[in-house]
């Protein structure tokens, strides 16, 4: 799936990192220069960036690519993937700005000494094999705005630390071994982008979400189970990305969802969701891309959905969807990429059998009964042992690095 808003994303972060290599004196570079032992700067930031650096080197304990092999003496700003820019107060001061080893297959762990750079606006150590805990001490980090911790081997619970970082934009912890429940603070910062996905998260989705600010939120095979809650719509103004792949959900999707006006992207397939599709998603008009596959959901496919305006792809096979409206049956005709199969629609191919598909009309759901809203009447419930086991669909979000 291609996305304009992770391009934007993409673009950003190789903007932030191009002026931090401007205002460096002389940026990090991957040669290897030989530093001769000179007394510590005079500079209290670097001298405490220094400890702090130093720190941190000594519990890497592989580094096949030799990245830390210029980490010496008290230059810290030609070491390589650190960035120095002026102070943000005080021009005449250089301060450590970013640390950026992404894809670099560096082993180690995250020393507490990391709190010691203030300064930092980055941290991007995403692809490596950083394992254990996130220290408290980032709790020091006032001025960090992008955390990227993806594809490692990080343990333990959801890192709270990441709560008290007020400056904080993007947070993305993708493809690490973090377990526990979701802190629903994490939904009330400030946050423009937030990518839990491919963790060992599990509880529930947080069920009253505050009004937020994030775009992008990234919950993907996890196993949070539970409804979406309909305070899903205090995500209305900003959230234009939602990915809740292979995550457990179960009951019936909101009708709230229909307040994301903002919308471009929804997709909510291997999961447990029942009863028909809210008719309050045709009021998505830049929706892009819907894929409801991979549920139990059935009744009527409304036409009012096929018809957005901005859709380009829309997947509900392996549902029991029993009808589809007016141009809902032949999508491709306005250009829009569409899957129906596996379902139990009349006369069109590859669907469910006639047995399967009378033993599902006799099991009615309310969607009520889930106790988490949504839905409507007259949809019908599906026993788990019919729902397909498949492979989830990945979407860009879904794949670590990003700058």
């Amino acid at each position: 799936m291609a996305s304009t808003l992770y391009c934007s994303f993409v673009i950003s972060h190789t903007l932030l990192l191009f002026l931090l290599h401007l205002s460096s004196s002389s940026a990090a570079t991957h040669h290897h220069h030989h530093h001769h032992h000179r007394s510590l700067s005079p500079n209290p930031k670097l001298q405490q960036a220094y400890t702090a650096l130093q720190a941190f080197k000594k519990v890497i304990y592989s580094d096949p690519n030799n990245i830390t092999t210029n980490w010496v003496g008290p230059d810290v700003c030609k070491y390589t993937g650190v960035y120095c820019a002026p102070h943000p107060h005080d021009k005449t001061i250089k301060v450590v700005a970013g640390i950026d080893l992404n894809g670099d297959d560096i082993a180690g762990y995250l020393p507490d000494e990391l709190g010691l750079l203030t300064d930092l606006a980055l941290i991007h150590l995403n692809s490596n094999r950083f394992c254990g805990i996130v220290p408290q001490t980032l709790s020091n980090l006032s001025h960090l705005v992008e955390l990227d911790l993806s594809n490692n081997r990080f343990v333990g619970p959801f890192p709270t630390v990441v709560l008290s970082l007020p400056s904080l934009k993007y947070l993305d912890i993708r493809y690490n071994e973090f377990e526990g429940s979701l802190p629903a603070q994490l939904f009330a910062k400030d946050l423009d982008a937030i990518f839990v996905n491919n963790n060992r998260f599990s509880n529930v989705i947080p069920n009253n979400f505050v009004a937020s600010s994030a775009s992008v939120v990234v919950f993907a095979n996890n196993k949070l189970g539970g409804c979406l809650p309909p305070s899903i719509a205090n995500f209305a103004n900003t959230l234009e990305e939602l990915l809740l792949i292979n995550t457990s959900l179960s009951g019936c999707l909101p009708p709230e969802v229909g307040y994301l006006y903002k919308l471009k992207v929804l997709d909510v397939s291997n999961n447990n969701l029942v009863g028909p599709i809210p008719y309050s998603i045709a009021g998505l008009a830049h929706l892009e891309i819907l894929n409801l596959a991979h549920n139990m959901m059935s009744g009527i496919v409304p036409s009012g959905v096929c018809v957005l305006p901005n859709l380009k792809n829309f997947t509900f096979s392996y549902n029991f969807f029993c009808e589809e409206e007016g141009i809902c049956g032949n999508l491709s005709s306005n250009g829009v990429a569409f899957d129906d199969r596996r379902n139990c629609l009349p006369e069109k191919p590859r669907q469910r059998s006639e047995k399967v598909c009378e033993a599902a009309l006799e099991h009615p759901v309310e969607c009520l009964d889930y106790h988490c809203g949504g839905g409507g009447d007259g949809s019908i419930a599906i026993p788990p042992a019919m729902v397909p086991v498949a492979t989830p669909m990945l979407s860009p979000f879904m794949a670590p690095g990003h700058a």
